[in-house]
């Protein structure tokens, strides 16, 4: 008869052994505690352009001088 996978454990000893790697878990969040997923347009990496004259002028703006 074959012996039984050494590494094949019980979800009891699953549990115990995630028990001692994490730790105890935190407490589930309640629904009063929960927010309101607020979408917001993505992040710029440059300013939006500015037309400008006296800017311009300047070399103020990127891309000008």
């Amino acid at each position: 008869m074959s012996e039984p996978d050494p590494a094949s454990f019980s979800d009891e000893e699953y549990a115990f052994l995630r028990h001692v790697r994490f730790g105890e878990l935190p407490a589930p969040v309640r629904p009063d505690e929960r927010v309101e997923l607020r979408e917001t347009d993505a992040r710029r990496d440059y300013p939006e352009p500015v037309d400008d004259p006296d800017q311009r002028a300047l070399g103020l703006l990127p891309g000008v001088g």
